[in-house]
Order: structure tokens, then sequence, then C-alpha cells
């Protein structure tokens, strides 16, 4: 998973069956950088950010919905996804802190977002944005690297999809999570088996077996809390490239 990159005073529309809690503005900040800023920035989102909380599989924005806003990851982790003609799902990628999403929509979303866990993020409304754009073009540009980010994430999720074996689709994805967490950290791994398949464009069962596989290899060790550590990232990266 290529990892999005992604925010939040005054009320405004939530879209109708959402019921996040609107906060006041936070002193809680990502456990990340702002997307397109280093950490020691100063954020000029924050000033027109407002926090909203999300419970455990509650929907943030639905596919279709007027895209009137951009959101930015403060904790938790959000799925991002789409229903296929079919009826099935493809989870398009995991949001996590610092992560921002909905920059590059243009009218509407054109997939879904929902808290995978209990869920901090901060929304921006569009037009508020688009006024601090005009009027900061050095923060355009920041951003402008973002929305690349979110094209980049969907080329590599294309050829995650339609060139890799399943196991090599899994050690793709857990490398990328580890590059994320960084050298020597376990990776969460607060998702569902299923949502991985959906991910991956695989079964259940199939990345059920994978993770065995994987750690029957002694290239994974299955933690406690749902985390995984990676024993052998060498050869998971041989594996993965394999494609």
């Amino acid at each position: 998973m290529h990892a999005h990159t992604a925010i939040a005073a005054q009320p405004t529309h939530v879209p109708h069956g959402h019921q996040a809690a609107v906060m006041a503005m936070p002193r809680v900040a990502p456990s990340r950088p702002a997307a397109g800023f280093a950490a020691n920035d100063i954020d000029p989102l924050a000033a027109i950010a407002q926090f909203r909380v999300f419970d455990r599989e509650q929907s943030i924005f639905a596919e279709g919905e007027a895209a009137d806003a951009v959101f930015r990851v403060v904790d938790g982790m959000i799925r991002l996804y789409k229903l296929l003609p079919d009826g099935r799902r493809q989870i398009i990628g995991f949001l996590q802190a610092g992560d921002m999403v909905g920059l590059a929509f243009a009218d509407r979303y054109l997939y879904s977002a929902e808290a995978i866990t209990a869920s901090t993020v901060q929304r921006i409304p569009r037009c508020q944005l688009d006024a601090l754009l005009d009027a900061q073009p050095a923060l355009a540009r920041r951003l402008l690297s973002v929305t690349t980010s979110e094209l980049v994430a969907a080329q590599d999720q294309m050829l995650l999809l339609g060139r890799k074996s399943a196991l090599e689709k899994l050690a793709s994805f857990l490398l990328a999570l580890s590059r994320r967490a960084g050298a020597g950290r376990a990776i969460a791994l607060p998702m569902s088996r299923c949502d991985i398949a959906d991910h991956l464009g695989l079964t259940t069962e199939t990345v059920s077996r994978g993770f065995t596989k994987l750690k029957t290899s002694r290239l994974i060790r299955i933690l406690d809390g749902g985390r995984v550590e990676l024993l052998d990232a060498e050869a998971l990266a041989e594996l993965a490239e394999c494609a």
C-alpha cells in the first residue's frame, strides 16, 4: 500500500447519517507531520481546521457525495473503498496519522471512507481551502505534491493487483506498512483479514494462508494485539519484487 498522505473552524454540513462529534479547535497534533509539511513547519491549514471523532466502522464520506471537504487523519486508521458494479468491495488504501485524502477530487468523492478503528480526523471545507491556496501559492505547490502522491499510490495499487502472485502481494503490503512504521518497529494491523483481502484482490482464505506461509518460512512473527514483526525484511523484499 502506498501511503496516502492526509484536515479541519466553523461547523459545516455533515453528510446525512454521519454522527461524528464536532470538537473545538484541538490541542492534539497529528503524530506524523501534516501532509506536505516538515515536522518543524507551521501548519497553515490548522487555522481553518475542524476536528471530528468517528467511531469504529463509522462512515466519514461516501462515494458520490459532494466533495466539499478535504480530510487529514490525526489518529486511528481509515479505509478507502469503492463498491464494484457486482457488489464486491475494492479497498483502495488505508490512511494513518498524517495522511490526507480528497485533494484530487473535483465535484464528488470517487470512493468512500470509513473508520477501521476509533479515529480523529481534521476536516477543512473546500471553499476555505481554495481561498487559502489562492492567497498562499507556496502552500498550493506543497499540496500539489500530495495530490501527485495520491496518483502514484493509485498506480502502485494497479501494479499490485495486476502482476503479482498472492504471496508477492502480501509481502508488498507488509513492506509498505513497515516503511511507514519505521525500521525495527512492529507493524500494527488493525484491519481485518477481509480488509486486506479486499485491498489485495484476494480471498480471505488466501490471505490467511499467506500469513501462515510467511510465518512458517520465518519471514514474519505474529504478535499479540494484531501486530506483525518482520524477521527478514530483505527476503520479504526479494519475494515482493519477483513479479
